[in-house]
Parts: structure tokens; C-alpha cells; sequence
């Protein structure tokens, strides 16, 4: 009986001894592998949670803030712990509803439905502002000295299983001002529109996380891996020159209305953009709020496909995206290419006696009896589609091509703006001698507002093509710049003494001519009227248009004003773009600290503005005066109705710039391919290839 439980010992013992002897191979072999597993799942267990980082500002030239972010809180209910005595129950409940706001019957469901029950991380509301977080915390905590009885001391402890998640509320303070080009997000850190989609990587940060474990020895550890706020970026938008911008825009829609109407004002010897107005309004706080755009029986009607369309409309920036025949806005940029290229000469002279013939096909001129014989001074300020005819044809259909290539028509200009067009203009192969008479007094063709201010900017600044841009600096977080965006000379497109004529040709158009509605008393200025008849032709719809610059010797900002089908019963009259830019001049100057150059004594004699804005203006003293935005008979609102406003063309203040011609080609067309080609920061626009640099 010994021997057998000697024996037995001994087979246990050596049981143990492989057993020990497999532990010590299996930790010294794999040991770190099975401890990982281990940790790994406790982990799983332990708290980890995101740690939220900051999107980065946007702010204008002058600092002021356009989009910011602003610390918030989400309310997280740990079902567990409250469910892990039932004294917590109530006490948590009327906390959360009488302090936050939040549903009782929400409440109830994620601390009783199967799926939440156990659930230690539960969203009951978001974008909770710190005030009622500090609130809620000041009422569970009971103070050392107090006068309170035990159950209501109770109450308060009993309160349990409540945390506030940090996290960020996108805002903008300027509400709807410049929206098309600010752009919103659609969430924290997604965004497609504006400057928050084009430099949505720079905005956003990375967030950080807090993580807890069992160590080997059981301890608990905590591991912090901080978050990375987002880079700021400085635009070159100028808040007082844009709300200047819209001042005059929200008049003339209010005095008498158009399809759309849109502007851009440029500094030409940068490229920065100082102000753009797109079209639509809309509170880029409530970004698909469409209640400043569309009536609430329209939203009503609208399925789902329309109230996307709808939406995608009101976000989208006319003055990037939207391609059309832009009309005589052009001649200037075409007559300077004609110079460069040295296919007509300073001196040359014109006989418009109406209109060209090409075989069967006559082109008219918007005067259809002629101006006669003119200089090239002439052509400009009197818009003359007949000397501009003549000019194409001397140039040719390859050197017009290529003149039209060099000041980036045709392609993007590589604006730091997403969903840039790019337009349609003529080849070798489709260019006619129809197709190339037509486009030089551009119709035929279509181009962008971005394209055409830009080129025009290189025409009157002494012939330097510069890559417009919105943003020229970007901040870390702290607030230091990290880097400069300075203006890129991208080429040159024609010499200093051609852009120097081609200045004068277009004071004499302001002095004179077509442009002579744009006139700013004290100031010289240069100007080009666009009058161009949409397609299909004779159907009574224009695109009005009026391009500009000041002062004439040394110019400081040009302003372009498209307005698209003004409400008129007569549309052809580019004197409607130029009311509106009579009046952006009429503030911008002075604003940017412009001096006055036609003033010889000091004083400035009054510019006598449109009337049609007049009511606006002196409501707009009034209330200044009396200090009351309120005032009972104000009637400037957004709901003053066109019939109320209209206001007809003044007799005799006819500007005839345009005229119909069902033989004017039809423009082409893009082929859509059902795919839309963004751009955003990572694209970069376009590369020196297609911007023809060699």
C-alpha cells in the first residue's frame, strides 16, 4: 500500500514539474504574445474614449473671425452604473430632464431596452453649452458647508452614471455674409463647399484618445495621446468691402430683381480676392434652411431629388462654377492680344457700317446703322461688335486659339476654391470664320467670372497674369504663421505699353461711352460693358455685365458685376450691371483708402447714384440717424416684393450695347460625363501645362 502511494506521489510530483517546466518554456517563448491578448481584452473593458480635436478658424484679411468652433459637450448616460442600484434611478432621471431638457421617456428607454440596459456609453443630447454642463455639476456636488437635509443630500449623490464628452460646434458669426465663399461643414470635419471644403485637410485636426488598462501587476494604467487642433487660415476677403458688395446687390434685387446676380472685386496687382457674392443667401449656421431663397409652398412641393437639386443650387458659387457667353466684357482682352500678337497696330482705323457678311450670314452690330469710321479707342467705348469682327479676322482663328489659351480660357485658373469651371472655347477644328467672328466680342464660347476678371486684371495691370487666390496665410494653433501664400506671377500676356492703351481705351468708355453709368465723381476709372443675348437666340433673355477698375494710371481693384436676366421688359442693357457697380465703387474707394485723383482742390463733388436705390439709402440714413433698426416704416426688408420695388429703365438713359442676331452660333457644350471633377487643396487647380506655361 506504501509503495502505491509512493508511487502516486511520484507521478504527481513529476506531473507538476512538466507542468511548471511547460509554463516557464511557454512564458520565455510567447509570453508577451499571451499578455498582449490579455491586456488587449481587459482593455476592451476599461474606459476609452476619443478625445476631440478643435477645427481650425477662418478669418478675414483684417482678422476679423468668419468660422470658428466652439467648445460644446454631449451627454453621456453610463446605463450600467444607474442600473446597478435601483436608488440611482430616480434621483438620475429628474437630474437630466430638470437641468438639461432631456426626455424622460428617452431616458427611461435606454435604461430599460435589452440592448442599452448594459451600456456604459449612451448619447442622450449633443452640443450641450458649457453653462449647462457647470449648471448640472453645481447641482450634484454637495458643499462641505450646507443646511441641507439628508434626503436631499441623498438626492444629489444618488445622482450617478452622467458625464459631459467634449466636442466642437462649428459657427459663423457673420451669419450669411460671403457664404458662397466661406462655405459650412457638414459635419465636424467633412465639408465640400467654400473654403472649409477646399482646405478642409488644413481645418481639420486629429483627434487624440484617453485609454485605460491592467498592467501585469493588475494595476490600473492610463494612457494619454493628446489631440491636434486644426491649422487656421487668414483669407484675403475684406469683410467691410463685402458687406459694401452686398449692400448694393440686396438693393438692386429688392429695386428690381434678375435670375441671379453676382459680383467679384479683385486687387490686380495680387490676385487676391477681396470680396465675391455668388448668388443665393443662405445662414450658413442653418445651411439647409432654403427659407431665404424659396417660398414654404415650394419647399413643401419639393420631393426629395428636388430639395437636393434645390439645396446643391443655393450652395453652389456662380462666379466659380457657372460657365455663359460673357459678350463684350471681353473685347479689351482680345483688342490687347491683337496688339501683342501684332495683327493691328495703335493707329489702325475701323468702318462699322452695321454688320459683317460671312457667305449668306450677316452678323450685326448692336448699332445696327453703324458708328462709322473709328479708332480703336473708339471700338471700346462704343462696344462696337463690327470693329472687333475685323479685329478677330486680322488675328485668325490659330492666333486667336492661342491668345485665348494664354489668359486661361479654357481651363481653370487654379483659385483656391472647390468645383472651379472651366468653360468651353473654340478649337482649330471648330473655329469658323463665323465661330471667330462672334468670339471676339464674345459670344460663341463660354468662360467663368473668376476667368474673365482675372484675364482683364492682367490687361490693366501692365500684363502680369497672377494665380488669384482667397487665402494668403495659414495659422498653427497657437496663431503663428506657418506659412505665406504669396502672389504667384504665373506669366506675362502683353507688354506694359499696350496695357497702358488699352487703360485709356476703357476711360474713354466711362468718360464717354458704354460705360458711362459706372462714373464715380473724383475718381478716373476704366470700364467695359457686356451685353450678351442667351440661346436659344430671340427668346428676349441677356446676360448683362459690367467690368471696371480705379483708379485709371494705377489701378487698385477691379469690380465685376454680372447680372443674369435683370427684370426688365427690355433686358439688353449692361446699364443695370453698371448702376451696381457704380455703387460698390461708390463706397469701395474711399473704403480702401483710394485717393481721389480727379480732384485737384480736396473736395470730391457727389456721385448721383441710381435712383432705384435711393428708397434703400435714405432709409438706411434714417435709421442711423435715430439709432433704430426698428424703425415702423421701414420697408427694406428681404420681403419687399418686386411689383412693390420695380423700377423701370430711366427714358433716355438707354445704353444700347446689345442687340439680337439668331445667326450668332449656339455656344458648345461640355460633354457631361455624369462624373464632376472636384478640385480642394490636394489638386492644387491646375498645373502649368494646363495653365499653357512652358
Amino acid at each position: 500500500m506504501r509503495k502505491k502511494l509512493v508511487g502516486l506521489f511520484t507521478v504527481i510530483l513529476l506531473a507538476l514539474v512538466g507542468l511548471t517546466l511547460r509554463i516557464t518554456y511557454i512564458n520565455a517563448t510567447s509570453g508577451d504574445k499571451y499578455k498582449k491578448q490579455v491586456l488587449s481584452q481587459t482593455q476592451q473593458q476599461y474606459e476609452s474614449r476619443t478625445l476631440q480635436s478643435r477645427r481650425g478658424n477662418i478669418y478675414d484679411r483684417n482678422g476679423n473671425v468668419m468660422a470658428t468652433s466652439s467648445k460644446v459637450y454631449n451627454v453621456i448616460l453610463d446605463c450600467k452604473t444607474v442600473n446597478s442600484d435601483e436608488k440611482y434611478v430616480e434621483p438620475t432621471v429628474e437630474a437630466l430632464t430638470s437641468l438639461l431638457g432631456i426626455e424622460e421617456a428617452k431616458i427611461r428607454e435606454c435604461l430599460t431596452e435589452e440592448s442599452t440596459r448594459n451600456s456604459q456609453y449612451q448619447i442622450l443630447k449633443k452640443e450641450v453649452s458649457m453653462d449647462d454642463k457647470k449648471a448640472f455639476e453645481a447641482y450634484v456636488e454637495v458643499p462641505e458647508e450646507n443646511e441641507m437635509t439628508e434626503a436631499e443630500i441623498a438626492q444629489k449623490e444618488n445622482v450617478k452614471g452622467v458625464w459631459f464628452e467634449e466636442d466642437y460646434l462649428r459657427s459663423y458669426p457673420f451669419e450669411t455674409l460671403a457664404c458662397d465663399t466661406i462655405g459650412f461643414t457638414y459635419s465636424r470635419d467633412s465639408a465640400d463647399y467654400g473654403l472649409e471644403g477646399y482646405y478642409n485637410s488644413i481645418l481639420t485636426g486629429v483627434d487624440g484618445r484617453q485609454y485605460g488598462y491592467f498592467n501585469q501587476n493588475s494595476d490600473v494604467e492610463q494612457t494619454i495621446i493628446e489631440s491636434t487642433d486644426g491649422k487656421s487660415i487668414v483669407s484675403t476677403i475684406d469683410v467691410g468691402a463685402q458687406q459694401i458688395v452686398e449692400k448694393y446687390v440686396n438693393y438692386f434685387k429688392k429695386a428690381m430683381g434678375a435670375k441671379n446676380v453676382a459680383v467679384v472685386v479683385e486687387d490686380p496687382n495680387t490676385g487676391e480676392i477681396l470680396a465675391m457674392d455668388g448668388g443665393d443667401r443662405y445662414d450658413l449656421n442653418e445651411p439647409r434652411d432654403m427659407s431665404m431663397v424659396h417660398s414654404e409652398e415650394e419647399i413643401k412641393a419639393m420631393n426629395d431629388e428636388e430639395t437636393v437639386e434645390a439645396l446643391n443650387g443655393m450652395w453652389s458659387n456662380y462666379c466659380v462654377t457657372e460657365a455663359y457667353e460673357p459678350g463684350s466684357v471681353v473685347k479689351p482682352i482680345v483688342m490687347a492680344s491683337a496688339l501683342e500678337k501684332g495683327a493691328i497696330s495703335e493707329t489702325d482705323t475701323y468702318l462699322c457700317d452695321g454688320s459683317q457678311w460671312f457667305g449668306t450670314t450677316q452678323i450685326k452690330c448692336a448699332v445696327t446703322e453703324g458708328h462709322g469710321e473709328e479708332t480703336l479707342e473708339q471700338v471700346i467705348a462704343n462696344s462696337c461688335n463690327d470693329g472687333m469682327m475685323q479685329i478677330g479676322a486680322k488675328m485668325g482663328a490659330e492666333q486667336f486659339v492661342k491668345a485665348q489659351s494664354l489668359f486661361n480660357f479654357g481651363t481653370r485658373t487654379g483659385l483656391d476654391l472647390p468645383n472651379e469651371g472651366t468653360g468651353i472655347i473654340h478649337t482649330m477644328d471648330s473655329m469658323g470664320e463665323v465661330e471667330l467672328a462672334c468670339s471676339a466680342f464674345g459670344q460663341g464660347y463660354t468662360c467663368t467670372m473668376i476667368q474673365e476678371i482675372n484675364a482683364l486684371c492682367s490687361v490693366i495691370n501692365g500684363g502680369y497674369y497672377y494665380q488669384p487666390h482667397v487665402v494668403n496665410k495659414i495659422l498653427d494653433s497657437n496663431g503663428s504663421v506657418i506659412k505665406n501664400i504669396t502672389p504667384t506671377l504665373l506669366k506675362q500676356t502683353i507688354s506694359a505699353n499696350i496695357s497702358k492703351d488699352i487703360r485709356e481705351y476703357m476711360r474713354a468708355s466711362v468718360e464717354g461711352g458704354t460705360s458711362r453709368h459706372s462714373k464715380v465723381q473724383g475718381y478716373s476709372s476704366g470700364g467695359k460693358t457686356g451685353t450678351a443675348e442667351k440661346f436659344p437666340r430671340g427668346n428676349g433673355k441677356y446676360l448683362v455685365s459690367f467690368i471696371g477698375f480705379a483708379p485709371v494710371d494705377d489701378p487698385e481693384v477691379v469690380v465685376y458685376v454680372v447680372v443674369d436676366e435683370p427684370n426688365a421688359e427690355d433686358q439688353a442693357s449692361s446699364t443695370y450691371a453698371q448702376y451696381i457697380a457704380q455703387g460698390i465703387f461708390y463706397e469701395l474707394l474711399p473704403y480702401l483708402n483710394v485717393e481721389p485723383d480727379e480732384s485737384s482742390d480736396g473736395t470730391v463733388p457727389e456721385t448721383e447714384l441710381w435712383e432705384g436705390f435711393s428708397r434703400f439709402i435714405n432709409q438706411e440714413e434714417k435709421e442711423e440717424a435715430q439709432g433704430d433698426e426698428d424703425t415702423p416704416d421701414s420697408d427694406s426688408s428681404e420681403d419687399s416684393t418686386q411689383e412693390d420695388t420695380y423700377v423701370d429703365q430711366p427714358e433716355g438713359d438707354y445704353v444700347q450695347d446689345g442687340t439680337s442676331d439668331e445667326n450668332v452660333p449656339a455656344p458648345l457644350e461640355e460633354e457631361d460625363t455624369g462624373e464632376q471633377e472636384n478640385n480642394d487643396m490636394e489638386s492644387q487647380g491646375i498645373t502649368n501645362e494646363e495653365a499653357g506655361i512652358e
